[in-house]
């Protein structure tokens, strides 16, 4: 069961993926969305969608409206997509794990490059 769900999130991932580079045409969604995970609960209601956008707060804040607004036809196109008997509730959540990752990746540069110098 656990197997089955994670294949249904991977697909879903791969199409909302697809539904946000292409279809969504809300001035609001920044250019640089992506989508890093998408987990499914296991009775298929709920999908919590984790995406990455690249820039400011005001453009993160913004992405996350246009894809809350957005969710419904999200939703229906991914029932287009992916045949389920039920189509699961989108629920969009921002991850800034890239952005740690970076920013980590930033100091450890860093500290390496003071130990060099010693």
């Amino acid at each position: 069961m656990i197997e089955r769900t994670n294949r249904i999130s991977e697909e879903m991932k791969r199409e909302i993926s697809s539904i946000i580079q292409n279809e969504i045409k809300d001035p609001r969604m920044p250019e640089f969305v992506s989508v890093t995970e998408v987990n499914v609960t296991r009775d298929l209601r709920y999908a919590k969608v984790y995406v990455s956008v690249y820039g400011n707060e005001e453009e993160k804040k913004n992405a996350i409206s246009a894809l809350k607004s957005a969710s419904g036809f999200i939703r229906h196109e991914v029932g287009q997509r992916i045949q389920l008997r039920y189509t699961p509730e989108l629920q969009f959540e921002l991850d800034n794990s890239i952005e740690r990752g970076m920013y980590m990746n930033k100091l450890i540069n860093e500290t390496l490059k003071k130990e060099n110098k010693n």
